[in-house]
Parts: C-alpha cells; sequence; structure tokens
C-alpha cells in the first residue's frame, strides 16, 4: 500500500497525525505498506534564524497571549493522549522548514521514518532551530548519514527550489492544511485523525485496489478527487 504523506516539521498536528498513522500500520495485516514524504511550507518566509515563538504565533493567529496558551495546552493534552511530546513552553522559535524537507529527500528510504522522527523530536521536544544548517547535518549524522555530503547537498540552490515547488504543487492542487494523508492514490484523510479513522481508510483503500471499483490514477489531475474518508483535526 502506498501512503502519501503530506507535512510541515512544524505543525504539532502533523506529528500527532504521524504517530496514528503508524499506529494503525502497526496493526495493519493487508499488503506492505510503503510512504512518500511530501513538503508543504507553513511559512517559507521565515528567515533561517527564525522569529520569537510566541510572539510570532500570536500574530500568525491573530489571538491574545492567553488564548495562544489555551490553544498549545489542547494541543499538548492531543499530543500526551497520542504518545506525543510537544513542549511548547520550551520552544523559542518560528523556524522556516525547507532545510529540515531537503534533508528527507536526500536521506536513504530505509532511514527516513527514522529521521522524519528525529526531526520531530529535535524540534517540538529539545527546540531545536530546524532552519540552522548544522542542526540539520546533525540530526542526519545521528541517523547515519556522512555529514560532509549532507552538507555538500544542503548547500545546493537546485534542491531548496525543488523543495519549495512541491510545496506550491501540492496548494496548486488543492490542499489547504496538513496533515493530508492519500492511501494507495485513492482515499484522502485530513487531518490527525485517531488510529481508527487511520485503519478504515486503508482497509478501504486496500478493498478498492482489489476490486478495481475506483480509477485514479496518473491520467487525472489534482488530489481533490480522491475519496474522503474525513477531514478536520
Amino acid at each position: 500500500m502506498l501512503i502519501d504523506i503530506f507535512h510541515d516539521f512544524a505543525c504539532p498536528w502533523c506529528w500527532i497525525g504521524k504517530k496514528h498513522l503508524f499506529d494503525a500500520i502497526a496493526q495493519w495485516h493487508g499488503e506492505a505498506v510503503r510512504i512518500r514524504w511530501h513538503p508543504f511550507l507553513l511559512d517559507n518566509s521565515i528567515p533561517p534564524e527564525g522569529y520569537e515563538f510566541r510572539s510570532f504565533m500570536q500574530v500568525r493567529k491573530g489571538i491574545a497571549a492567553a488564548a495562544l496558551q489555551q490553544m498549545f495546552d489542547r494541543t499538548h493534552k492531543a499530543g500526551e493522549k497520542a504518545g506525543v511530546k510537544l513542549d511548547f513552553n520550551k520552544i523559542s522559535l518560528a523556524v522556516n522548514t525547507t532545510l529540515a524537507h531537503q534533508l528527507v529527500t536526500l536521506t536513504p528510504e530505509n532511514l527516513k521514518i527514522t529521521l522524519v522522527e528525529a526531526i520531530y523530536r529535535a524540534y517540538f521536544e529539545n527546540d531545536r532551530n530546524l532552519g540552522d544548517l548544522e542542526t540539520l547535518i546533525s540530526i542526519g549524522n545521528a541517523v547515519g548519514i556522512n555529514p560532509d555530503k549532507l552538507r555538500n547537498f544542503l548547500n545546493s540552490r537546485a534542491l531548496v527550489n525543488s523543495v519549495i515547488a512541491e510545496s506550491a504543487f501540492a496548494r496548486l492542487n488543492g490542499i489547504t492544511s496538513v496533515p493530508l494523508f492519500i492511501f494507495n492514490n485513492k482515499v484522502r484523510v485530513d487531518g490527525s485523525h485517531s488510529v481508527e479513522v487511520f485503519k478504515r481508510a486503508m482497509t478501504r483503500a486496500g478493498l478498492m485496489e482489489k476490486s478495481n471499483a475506483w480509477r485514479v490514477g496518473s491520467r487525472e489531475s489534482g488530489v481533490g478527487n480522491r475519496e474522503r474518508v474525513v477531514s478536520g483535526k
């Protein structure tokens, strides 16, 4: 089963959704699963050094400090329930995640899942700046990627442009928020839903694949035409 994941490392709901999906995969008894990771840059205008986190989030959400804290508390509880640690009190920077998505692109397939997990932890648990080159090299090196090769590739303007273009293409094809999961190019789940929702989506996609009842693929454009199991956080 092919699962396309559209996400951003600055999005706590993406990490929660990832955790729920992989818990569902652990209970899946169907065909083997293959993951494709797709960047969705929430704000590519943030400079490499980042912005002060809370003031940035207040402006972005258009809410007062107290309301922002309530939002963080709700998200923290959702993460705790899923088994994901979200330490908003520790986070000091709003970050540009382009380098982080470049690193995923460069990483061998057998290491991508481990790397993605390491990047989410680096930001939400350890307040590391994902816009900093040396930080990303350190994260990559920790999962077994040669740091010298990483430094050369992460400095590539072509790769930066590729990540930005893929994110822009997702928006042009109807994706307006993340996380978003597409199963076998047939079933779409918007948001970080429960393990049971993801299990149902996988079962549905598997059945559709076997029956050939749903004709969708490279001849059709966009992602909006997939069967939508559920949407919303």
